[in-house]
């Protein structure tokens, strides 16, 4: 995950490892760096690794390249975890906090990840279903109906009488045909039995390298940790830029939204699609840069807006020190096309 940029950026990188274990007052460094990865994909350890790794990116862009965030961003937008990093990117939160709030956040998922399974004896999990555009919606409506789908804020009698071990929620939608399911992986099958015998949908289904139920109601006690977490730290608000809720697609509007959509997070759903409209339709972005250690964020959003790009527009992701100078290059090419226009 990081050894790459060590090598290429040791300064820059070794001094963001070293405030990173200070921040956590332990040596992640290490198992980043040296492993084993059973110790690195644990939840507590990987969710502050990838965070860390974002940031360490941006810090690069900034002292290397000369990226001036607040002058060249215009908004900020994260994918569930990658929440942190955008509000982090845009001045709302400083990267100790956020990074103390995103490990102890981890290690109570991990933690109701085990307690559900213990109560239930079933394993967890996520799993993304793939269809075509057009029937999106009628998928959603399908998996709506399901006994012991989970609506988080949605009075109603769906799940009355259901543990939320035994719910099943829609944990993300990604894209005009991706969305993610979270819950047992047990009654994850049976929805899809029941979507493809009495629906008529038949999604192809992939499963997550994630054996943690993420969005869902068994991560209630994340959600109050967060309220706790984020009225005991500085937020700055207004900060550089907007930064988008993944709970409504749009701009945070005020400290007090900010905390409880950032709270809401953990068991509601990321709607990364609304987000990606929203900026694509009413702000008018032509110009997206992914920061982190993946592709993923960056293929979803070229799906979205990639297939009719104009003059000055781009989608890029920043995930490997050999990409940088091309990107760079590249997006000053698309500023000054912009600019001449």
């Amino acid at each position: 995950m990081l050894s790459s940029w060590v090598n290429n950026f040791p300064d820059i990188a070794r001094s963001l490892l070293s405030e990173m274990d200070s921040v956590l007052g332990y040596r992640l460094s290490r198992i980043i760096l040296e492993g084993p990865n059973a110790e690195l994909s644990k939840t507590e350890n990987s969710q502050p690794a990838i965070m860390a790794t974002s940031m360490l990116i941006l810090r690069i862009l900034e002292e290397k390249f000369g990226f001036d965030t607040k002058s060249r961003v215009d908004v900020t937008l994260g994918h569930s975890l990658g929440e942190f990093s955008a509000l982090v990117a845009g001045g709302y939160l400083n990267f100790g906090d956020a990074l103390r709030i995103v490990r102890r956040r981890a290690e109570i998922m991990a933690h109701c990840t085990r307690e559900a399974s213990k109560e239930s004896g079933e394993d967890y999990g996520m799993v993304a279903l793939v269809c075509e555009p057009e029937r999106l919606d009628g998928l959603l409506i399908a998996i709506h109906k399901f006994p012991g789908f989970a609506s988080f804020g949605l009075r109603d009698d769906s799940t009355h009488g259901t543990l939320p071990s035994e719910q099943v929620m829609v944990a993300n939608i990604n894209s005009r045909n991706q969305i993610v399911l979270s819950g047992s992986i047990a009654r994850i099958r049976t929805l899809l039995i029941q979507l493809r015998q009495f629906s008529g949908h038949d999604p192809r289904p992939v499963r997550l390298n994630s054996e943690s139920p993420f969005h869902s109601t068994i991560m209630a006690p994340v959600a109050d940790y967060m309220i706790y977490a984020l009225n005991n730290v500085k937020i700055n608000f207004p900060a550089h830029m907007p930064c988008i809720s993944n709970v409504s697609g749009l701009p945070f509007s005020s400290e007090q939204e900010l905390k409880a959509l950032l709270s809401r997070q953990c068991v509601d759903t990321v709607r990364l699609w609304d987000s990606i409209r929203y900026l694509d339709q009413e702000r008018g972005v032509k110009r997206w840069i992914g920061i982190g250690p993946g592709k993923v964020g960056r293929n979803l959003v070229g799906k979205e807006v990639g297939r009719d790009m104009v003059r000055g527009a781009g989608v890029w992701a920043v995930c490997d020190p050999c990409d940088l100078e091309i990107i760079m290059n590249s997006l000053e090419q698309t500023e000054n096309e912009v600019k001449s226009h």
